[in-house]
């Protein structure tokens, strides 16, 4: 019995040891990354002008850690496409945040006429409103024109407006539409100073922590640097070549490198600013604004889900200045890859990918350069608008007697004058019959339609399905006009957007991080879809005039 007793005395230490790095060991593990029971934190990423084709395009040349995480960790949706027939950047955004079709949420355009007030009418224009925070026209911008909640304002609803809503972007469409009607905030930046500004219908007065944001003058200090090529030009071998005819170029300059401090000489001290977003550098502004909102916000910290809408906008004004063959275009999307994949390993720590839900896509896409297809044999062309009103015009004064019978034109879209029309004893819908037939006698016109047959007569699909989609009787012109495929408007933009072609309408679109699984998604997948599938997700009301369906793919229902 001693001997026993010597024995377990002698073990007993070794014993404890051997707990002891056992429980050291287990404890040193990393606790397990459980998600929590709804998102904590939801991040809306927009691209703005990102065709879907530009994922694999640019692939080999993307890090591990930006667009390939999102898309290898995530669930990509390869075939997600809008159903509305003007793919223009104000639409895109009021459509993704209502999960509605124009005809619903009333944002038809970027800009329509008004007959109530006779004169154009921008998407988010709001001359009541006033500056917070800079110059005098900076901020007068509001949400009004959005005749239909986002879903930022179902889910500050949800809870008596516990939750924080927020929308950056360095132009107001693209934060204001996003954030919605209820929103704690919406930024951007005002291009005469230089700083973060918002409108006097978010707030009286600009948070303390934005103040001691602008007066580190970050905009300054990107604007004092050169945009340089990631690799060296020969590099960008699915690219046409760096100087190439079709370009239109940053104040005429088309080649690398972008001297901004130079470039900035010749702009107007009131608009030099506006350089960033024509660059990557504008990205990078964008998304340091992002990551500023979350820290001082404490964005996903409680038990109330908040939403951050983050807009990029300078792919779009790149792709419109280089085209979508251009090296910049590409070189613009591997540094905001870049920027993402900083983006991520912040919230990494910030919030944790289990807690923090993304989705990130486009506004619309945007069709090849004329000047490229046509040099390729593909049937394409450029409608002369100016050169087909002003005949129309002609015509009109001809059939009826001297008058202003258009009211205007805007993006495809022909606005009647009613008062004349009705004065001289003729009925609008055949006078509308007249404009859509002359209309599409042009080279380029592969279609009309009036606002009349769009009224009448219900379009289940195709593109009049899409045009009624479109169509808001308020704001929507009396005639609607379809190009060709692969035709645009004349303008001196080296791209361009605005039709129901597959160009315009497919866009990426891609989930990520809270209970968001691995796949790969080849059914289509309607771009309405996001706003009632992140209610779901929350167990509150989709937005109220939403139609778009809940993606199963995401919720196993």
């Amino acid at each position: 019995m001693s001997i026993h007793v010597h024995s377990w005395v002698k073990v007993k230490p070794l014993f404890f040891l051997y707990l002891v790095s056992c429980m050291t060991a287990i404890s040193a593990q990393p606790a397990p990354r459980i998600p929590s029971e709804q998102p904590k934190l939801i991040i809306g990423i927009v691209v703005e002008q990102m065709r879907s084709d530009y994922i694999q395009r640019f692939w080999d040349k993307f890090g591990e850690g930006g667009f390939k995480r999102l898309i290898n960790e995530g669930t990509y949706f390869q075939n997600a496409a809008y159903k509305h027939f003007f793919t223009q950047t104000a639409v895109g955004y009021a459509t993704i945040y209502t999960g509605a079709m124009p005809a619903s949420h009333g944002i038809v355009a970027n800009q329509w006429f008004d007959r109530v007030v006779n004169k154009q009418q921008n998407a988010v224009d709001d001359e009541t409103m006033t500056t917070i925070g800079g110059s005098f026209t900076a901020g007068q911008f509001s949400p009004r024109n959005l005749m239909a909640s986002t879903i930022g304002d179902e889910i500050k609803l949800s809870n008596m407006r516990q939750s924080k809503v927020f929308g950056i972007s360095l132009n107001p469409v693209s934060a204001i539409l996003p954030a919605g009607h209820i929103a704690d905030g919406a930024f951007w930046l005002d291009n005469e100073s230089g700083v973060w500004v918002s409108s006097s219908y978010y707030m009286k007065n600009l948070p303390q922590w934005l103040n001691e944001e602008n007066k580190k003058k970050l905009a300054d200090i990107y604007l004092a640097r050169t945009w340089e090529p990631s690799f060296p030009v020969e590099q960008y071998t699915k690219c046409l070549t760096d100087a190439n005819p079709y370009e239109t170029g940053i104040e005429g300059r088309f080649v690398f490198p972008y001297n901004l401090p130079e470039i900035a000489k010749g702009k107007s001290i009131n608009s030099r600013y506006q350089l960033l977003a024509q660059t990557p550098f504008g990205n990078t502004l964008t998304k340091d604004m992002a990551i500023a909102t979350i820290i001082n916000e404490n964005l996903g910290k409680d038990e109330f889900t908040d939403l951050l809408t983050v807009s990029f906008v300078a792919t779009e004004n790149i792709g419109n200045a280089f085209g979508t063959m251009s090296i910049e275009l590409e070189d613009a999307f591997l540094k905001l890859d870049r920027e993402l994949e900083h983006f991520l390993t912040f919230l990494d720590d910030f919030a944790g990918k289990q807690n923090t839900l993304i989705f990130l896509t486009s506004n619309h896409g945007a069709a090849q350069t004329i000047g490229y297809l046509a040099e390729s044999k593909v049937p394409v062309g450029a409608f002369n608008t100016n050169s087909a009103v002003s005949l129309l015009r002609s015509y009109l004064n001809a059939l009826h007697g001297s008058g202003d019978w258009i009211k205007a034109y805007h993006e495809q879209q022909l606005y009647l004058n009613f008062e004349l029309i009705e004065n001289s004893k003729l009925k609008i819908e055949d006078f509308q019959n007249t404009v859509a037939q002359f209309m599409i006698q042009f080279t380029g016109v592969s279609n009309t339609i009036t606002a009349n047959a769009l009224q009448t007569h219900q379009f289940t699909d195709g593109f009049r399905g899409m045009m009624q989609n479109s169509y808001f009787p308020r704001r929507s012109g009396d005639v609607f006009i379809n190009l060709y495929p692969g035709w645009v408007e004349k303008s001196a933009n080296a791209a361009s957007h605005n039709s129901a072609y597959i160009y315009d309408t497919q866009v990426p679109l891609i989930w990520y991080g809270w209970k968001v699984k691995r796949d790969k998604i080849t059914i289509p997948t309607d771009i309405t879809s996001i706003a009632p599938t992140i209610a779901n997700f929350l167990n509150i009301s989709p937005p109220n005039a939403s139609t778009g369906n809940i993606i199963t793919e995401l919720t196993g229902n």
